[in-house]
């Protein structure tokens, strides 16, 4: 016998269920009622800037994002510039805000998030994590959840502790006691390759982008007494800070592979070319870079090229949640994991492990904050037991 149950059947029975009619009229209150009443900056100045935006709604409701802080040179006056391009708006209609930021503005043709040299991506990005935190707040749900649900209850994150000497043997076999006995529980740590000063080294010359022969030797041998002192349950990061020409990084991958690195960070120029591919082809240590790139479209060749093993995007510099989002999806394809570059406050260091629960392929988010300081209490925590990093230098769920 045929059925002459239908989907449109289906769908008017179910609007005729009288449970249904709070959700509904809930629904409509949230889509049709809330808009954006306010934007608001703040801007906290120390050992680092940190800018922080707050946008809120209609009936009180806020959302607090991070915008880049350090350097900060205009950040706050390009968020209060947008400002006019919110009040108004629906506060849930995040992607349409975002990729419509600045239309119609004076003198501008296209958006402040287009790409174009009127970019405003690091204020634009601290005001669509701002709207997703209100979004949340308004629905009820956990950002995570927001964009697609959870993969993992804790986020792993790792520091910048290092010994005062790496050449030096006792004073790395003192920098890996204090890390391991600090309650903060890190068991991963970002390194500087360090240049040795000039008057030390006569081969040196500081404007070129390469390291002589005994920078070269004094790199390998610092961190082989930096391995030695922690053992092989913490893992080491190598930082490059873009400073260093393509035989040089090849060079250095080939002097810090013994210890088996977790990754060389950003040790050729911010910008794709096909030395990025090259590099990746003969190093045997996974190469990450990302943090200052904006926008899917700036990965796209880094990805597509193959030219790094791990992508290291900035929340607050490559758009916010969304666009970091469709970044991960597209070097899920290629098989690409995702960590995180992060220099912020402990604001944007739970936002971003917020983000990386709902990424499959995530390994863990950089903090400068769990180290005892104002910051760690910049934050009221739903729960007086709730520490920024809680177990093995994890954030997440106790």
């Amino acid at each position: 016998m045929k059925s002459t149950f239908s989907r449109r059947g289906f769908l008017f029975g179910a609007a005729a269920f009288p449970f249904l009619a709070p959700l509904r009229l809930r629904s409509e209150q949230v889509l049709h009622r809330q808009t954006i009443k306010n934007l608001q900056c703040m801007v906290l100045s120390g050992e680092r800037t940190y800018i922080f935006v707050k946008i809120t709604a209609s009936d009180g409701t806020y959302g607090i994002g991070e915008a880049y802080g350090s350097p900060s040179v205009g950040t706050k006056e390009q968020i209060l510039e947008l400002k006019p391009f919110l009040v108004g708006k629906n506060p849930l209609g995040i992607d349409a805000i975002y990729s419509e930021l600045g239309r119609g503005a004076n003198s501008l043709s296209g958006t402040r998030t287009d790409g174009s040299a009127h970019n405003l991506a690091r204020a634009a990005s601290g005001i669509e994590m701002a709207l997703w935190d209100l979004a949340g707040k308004i629905l009820g749900v956990p950002v995570t959840m927001l964009l697609g649900g959870k993969f993992r209850d804790k986020v792993r994150v790792y520091d910048h502790a290092a010994p005062k000497n790496f050449l030096d043997k006792e004073s790395c076999r003192e920098w890996a006691q204090k890390v391991k006995s600090d309650a903060s529980g890190f068991t991963a740590h970002k390194i500087d390759a360090h240049h040795g000063p000039p008057p030390a080294d006569n081969s040196r010359d500081v404007s070129k982008r390469v390291l002589t022969t005994k920078e070269l030797m004094d790199i390998g041998k610092g961190f082989e007494n930096c391995r030695e002192a922690i053992g092989w349950d913490h893992d080491i990061m190598v930082h490059c800070h873009w400073e260093y020409d393509l035989r040089t990084s090849i060079q250095l991958a080939e002097a810090v592979e013994p210890i088996k690195p977790l990754w060389l960070e950003d040790p050729l120029g911010v910008d794709y070319s096909d030395s990025w591919k090259r590099l990746v082809a003969v190093s045997r240590v996974p190469i990450c870079t990302g943090e200052n790139l904006t926008r899917r479209q700036a990965f796209n060749d880094f990805i597509v090229n193959q030219g790094l093993d791990i992508l290291n995007p900035d929340l607050r510099n490559c758009g916010g949640f969304l666009e970091a989002k469709r970044i991960a999806d597209m070097a899920d394809i290629y098989g690409f994991p995702v960590a995180t570059h992060n220099t912020g406050s402990q604001l944007v260091t739970w936002a971003a492990c917020q983000w990386a629960a709902s990424i499959r392929d995530y390994l863990m988010c950089e903090t400068i904050t769990g180290r005892g300081g104002w910051m760690d209490e910049l934050l009221l925590l739903t729960s007086p037991r709730r520490t920024l990093h809680q177990e093995w230098g994890h954030l997440g769920k106790r």
